[in-house]
């Protein structure tokens, strides 16, 4: 599905406010609300619109601390690699995990009430993985910019 202006229009505004009203969007696009509600539905049905989430502010849910973490696998085997993975989807504390390239095979995005929770995660879910050889952890002192808005 090729995205025109107005599809990409209506992408801007959900990402801005999902829960803006067809006439809401209607309104800001120009288009009447039968237009507006098929083309929402060919860009959820295309996987254009994955999915609708309330974000949450980590802050007040008692989440203060963002901590990065690097971690280095002991062996570069395919086992290792599963059995990360799938510890870490069970991590609530994981906000984000990414394979990368470079000097270490992972990049974790946890967020932890503060220093000692930080450290009992840290020392009773990531370093306890009988995969992990290395883990190097940075705390964020302050956020520049946060956002879950792709360019479109």
């Amino acid at each position: 599905m090729k995205l025109d202006t107005a599809d990409r229009d209506i992408l801007r505004l959900l990402q801005t406010n999902s829960q803006l009203t067809m006439k809401e969007l209607s309104e800001q696009v120009n288009l009447s609300i039968t237009p507006i509600h098929e083309r929402i539905r060919k860009l959820e049905k295309s996987g254009h619109i994955d999915r609708y989430v309330a974000l949450l502010n980590r802050k007040k849910m008692g989440k203060a601390l963002l901590v990065y973490c690097n971690v280095t696998l002991d062996k570069q085997r395919r086992e290792s690699f599963e059995e990360f993975n799938e510890a870490v989807k069970r991590m609530p504390e994981v906000m984000e995990c990414c394979v990368v390239s470079g000097n270490f095979d992972y990049l974790l995005k946890v967020v932890a009430e503060d220093m000692e929770d930080y450290n009992n995660f840290y020392q009773q879910n990531l370093s306890v993985l009988q995969s992990v050889q290395h883990i190097s952890s940075f705390f964020v002192m302050s956020e520049i910019k946060s956002t879950t808005q792709l360019p479109v």
